[in-house]
């Protein structure tokens, strides 16, 4: 009886140890996920403010853009219609030239046409 008392003991203190060292690394594994639960999270609560103002230097770089074409476009606009009455005022002041510069005008477009037009035949 010695004989067989003692494997099996020595079977139930492996089993022990095995469970011992298998309960010991779930603890650990058990930490190292709680740490890195831990770092994410404080992570995540640094990176929140930094991406808000990222986000909101986003918003104003846009918002000034959107403003900077819109004045531009009014600048244009604005060009175009002064452009629009000197042309309408120089009409009224001098209407036989302004006659005589739009038919030459005319005419040369009409011959450019007309030279483009048998290069391609």
């Amino acid at each position: 009886m010695i004989a067989t008392s003692k494997p099996f003991s020595t079977t139930n203190n492996l089993d022990d140890q095995a469970d011992s060292a298998l309960k010991s690394s779930q603890r650990t594994m058990h930490e190292a996920v709680d740490s890195l639960s831990d770092k994410a999270h404080d992570l995540k609560d640094q990176a929140a403010p930094v991406l808000n103002r990222v986000a909101a230097k986003a918003e104003e770089l846009a918002r000034r853009s959107a403003d900077v074409a819109r004045d531009r476009a009014e600048a244009i606009k604005e060009r175009a219609l002064r452009s629009s009455d000197a042309t309408i005022g120089y009409i009224k002041d001098e209407p036989l030239k302004s006659i005589l510069i739009a038919a030459a005008t005319g005419a040369a477009l009409m011959a450019l046409v007309s030279l483009l037009g048998r290069n391609r035949d």
